[in-house]
């Protein structure tokens, strides 16, 4: 697919992107090749081609799950607002 000059220039509005009219050619020539990429992609049969969540097969790492620090609610607790049974009291902001 190949776009005119016209269209780059209503791309560009659309985009809110200000490109000098030196620049419409080279912008023209690189969004046709996009665009030629990926109908060359779309053209692609995927149909039997099973989704991978990372190209890679790569596997996530995960740190232990255990407590790094130590409990310091009372501590907190003491420097809220305002505190009642345990759990932190704030205005009511929905009615």
């Amino acid at each position: 697919m190949s776009l005119d000059q016209e269209q780059v220039r209503k791309i560009a509005a659309l985009a809110k992107l200000k490109i000098d009219d030196t620049q419409i050619t080279a912008y023209q020539e690189n969004l046709s090749n996009i665009l030629e990429l990926v109908d060359q992609l779309s053209a692609v049969d995927t149909a039997s081609v099973e989704p991978m969540a990372h190209p890679l097969d790569a596997v996530q790492r995960l740190r232990a799950d255990v407590v790094t620090e130590e409990n310091q609610r009372e501590h907190f607790q003491k420097i809220a607002p305002a505190v009642d049974q345990g759990h932190y009291l704030v205005p009511r902001v929905v009615e």
